[in-house]
């Protein structure tokens, strides 16, 4: 099997090309029309991409919920995704967006670290209210790591209410055999370390894995694979494929949305 062939995605979405340009309009239209109840660029880190946007609701928040973008560790910041804030925010919660360095300058276990770090400082940012983790693609690979408790300190795990990882990359040892590897430069060893279906003393969170109908067989058995190993919830959406799959988190109405904020 061509792997580079079986974890490509935009040569299977019809107009690929046309979404991040309408990521990005989106996300930009959204900061400007939530400019008064917005924090830009907040730092968690020394780096110059360690930094996360916060977005407040009216009134005192119920929740925080952080968004960890995709793009298989080499493509994206926050900077894309602002507009799927919408949802959590209509239900009064607040909605952080880490950004975080990108492979090859970085290797993935320093990723999440970044994120793990990002998350701590989320945290302390909006006390004594649950959390709730959703990430896209690498990003679900990312949010699914912060439930290791080696990573994230109990005083913030505890606050951990549900972890959606969608679409996400549970097993890392099929990409050893993509040429992206190249880029990751992961061997077998750090390929396990940081695949979540290998991930054993975990924090209680509920987790829901969430997954495109339309998606690639390569991401519906990885979808798969984290649910098995973990027990966890998992969801088929109907009609979404790897690119609109994450487009429910706009709609406060959304199943996706209720299950991040209920």
């Amino acid at each position: 099997m061509d792997l580079d062939d079986a974890y490509a995605n935009g040569a299977y979405i019809a107009g690929a090309e046309d979404y991040p340009p309408r990521w990005a309009a989106s996300a930009e239209d959204f900061r400007n029309s939530l400019h008064e109840r917005s924090r830009l660029d907040i730092p968690y880190g020394d780096g110059a991409r360690h930094r996360f946007d916060l977005f407040m609701p009216e009134g005192a928040p119920k929740g925080v919920f952080v968004f960890v973008h995709g793009g298989y560790w080499l493509a994206f910041d926050k900077s894309s995704w602002s507009h799927l804030a919408v949802g959590a925010l209509a239900h009064g919660w607040a909605v952080a967006m880490p950004s975080y360095d990108l492979c090859p300058d970085v290797r993935i276990e320093d990723i999440t670290r970044q994120v793990a770090q990002a998350v701590v400082r989320i945290a302390a940012e909006v006390p004594d209210v649950p959390i709730s983790l959703a990430g896209h693609s690498a990003g679900g690979q990312l949010v699914a790591r912060m439930l290791d408790k080696d990573l994230i300190p109990a005083e913030v795990g505890d606050r951990l209410k549900i972890v959606i990882p969608i679409s996400p990359l549970a097993d890392l040892l099929p990409l050893l055999r993509t040429s992206m590897n190249d880029k990751f430069q992961m061997d077998c060893n750090s390929a396990r370390a940081e695949s979540p279906v290998e991930m054993q003393d975990r924090y209680p969170a509920g987790v829901t894995v969430w997954v495109g109908a339309e998606e690639r067989p390569s991401f519906l058995d990885q979808a798969q694979w984290l649910a098995d190993a973990w027990q966890a919830d998992h969801v088929i959406a109907f009609g979404k494929h790897h690119f609109n799959v994450v487009d429910p988190l706009a709609d406060p109405e959304s199943d996706l949305v209720r299950l991040l904020v209920s």
